[in-house]
């Protein structure tokens, strides 16, 4: 019989006079008094509770999330402040949502999501100036609906930029200035976009040079997916090279990191890496998730997805064994990453689940084949907020 346990009985035996509630409570300083004396330790579950993956990462780099009003209104809110220092507007920034018309901005759930942040002293990344997708058709389009000249567009763009940037100067300390301007096709590279077809290259550069003068201060980036591809990478380092020798101000290159759970390999992303920060670009991880979603080689077009069997077990510790695998890297090369974004806050909502689950990866997961209700499964929280196998293989370090 242990010494504590024969305390214990000598404690009830004396007591037994007195009634059951003051002996209760006797016992229960006793315990008190041994833990204490003892020092045993507090359940690692319980500290672990009062750490978010910002303190986690405090020594490396901001950890980021996409947001809209959902997030930042409901039961989500809470988590976000918890476990994130920085903060990315997922679609309320973008050019056809802020600026709809031509002599008309909508600044209603943008100017929500900085007050937001900044209340709860939380970073925020601005996304995105310029892009092909959701950009207003007015932009493109004189009064009659002939396409218009390229000193009319680029005189657009710089008011349109000088006017988001300037509202928003000292509040946001980065934008994704261009994103996506890189083609797929390993023999085009640039995308044949209406920014292109009107005004060659040069849209890419007078968008950094636009964002710029109108907040110096401010950190500019280059966005793009697949960004380790071999082909695709050497693509966009042509491109940040041109403009760094040009002289145009351009801070760092965004990874998006749509990927899946054993594509792209860890030697890629490090390559990617190390190749655009040789030129001494600072790398932010801009859109991270990782759907369990995988395309089945040998499903034809036509043929219709499988039933969603959920985030089977199998499936939660692969998911953890990737992330585990992908923070490592992170952190390896924590010199020249300045940030790590998550795209979105949880499983409850991912822009993924309206695209089969993101099988076909980045902005091409948009694709007719996939495009279907499928959920990815791909944060680090589940439908109910609650922290998966994945946070823990991120935070295990």
């Amino acid at each position: 019989m242990s010494t504590v346990t024969q305390t214990l009985e000598i404690y009830l035996i004396k007591l037994r006079p007195y009634g059951l509630i003051a002996g209760l409570l006797l016992v229960s300083l006793c315990c008190i008094q041994w833990i204490n004396k003892n020092k045993l330790p507090v359940p690692a579950h319980k500290i672990a509770q009062e750490k978010g993956l910002k303190d986690y990462y405090k020594k490396y780099f901001p950890i980021g999330v996409a947001v809209n009003m959902r997030a930042i209104q409901g039961p989500e809110a809470d988590l976000i402040e918890k476990e994130f220092n920085s903060v990315t507007p997922e679609n309320d920034m973008k050019m056809g949502s802020i600026h709809p018309e031509e002599n008309r901005y909508n600044w209603t759930n943008a100017d929500a999501i900085v007050d937001f942040a900044t209340k709860h002293n939380i970073r925020i990344r601005g996304h995105n100036l310029l892009w092909h997708t959701q950009a207003p058709g007015w932009m493109f389009k004189d009064s009659v609906g002939n396409p218009v000249s390229k000193a009319v567009l680029l005189a657009r763009l710089k008011a349109h930029i000088t006017t988001v940037v300037n509202r928003y100067k000292g509040k946001i300390y980065a934008w994704d200035v261009v994103n996506e301007a890189i083609d797929d096709t390993p023999a085009n590279y640039l995308r044949n976009t209406r920014w292109y077809k009107i005004c060659g290259d040069e849209f890419i550069a007078k968008a950094f040079e636009y964002a710029h003068a109108a907040d110096p201060k401010a950190e500019l980036f280059y966005n793009d997916y697949n960004s380790e591809d071999e082909s695709k990478r050497e693509k966009i380092y042509r491109l940040l090279k041109s403009l760094k020798d040009a002289g145009v101000p351009i801070t760092g290159v965004g990874m998006q990191g749509h990927w899946k759970l054993s594509d792209p390999s860890p030697e890629m992303i490090r390559k990617a890496i190390e190749r655009y920060a040789s030129l001494g670009l600072k790398i932010q991880i801009t859109e991270l998730d990782i759907t369990v979603r995988e395309r089945n080689a040998q499903r034809s077009a036509n043929t219709p997805l499988p039933v969603d069997s959920g985030l089977t077990p199998t499936l939660a510790q692969r998911q953890a064994d990737r992330y585990r695998e992908i923070f490592e890297i992170f952190r390896q090369y924590k010199k020249v990453i300045t940030g790590v974004t998550f795209w979105n806050v949880s499983d409850r909502y991912s822009w993924l689940d309206m695209r089969g689950g993101g099988l076909a990866g980045g902005a091409a997961a948009s694709e007719a084949t996939t495009r279907m209700v499928r959920k990815a499964y791909p944060l680090l929280f589940d439908e109910n907020l609650q922290r998966k196998k994945a946070y823990w293989s991120v935070v295990d370090f």
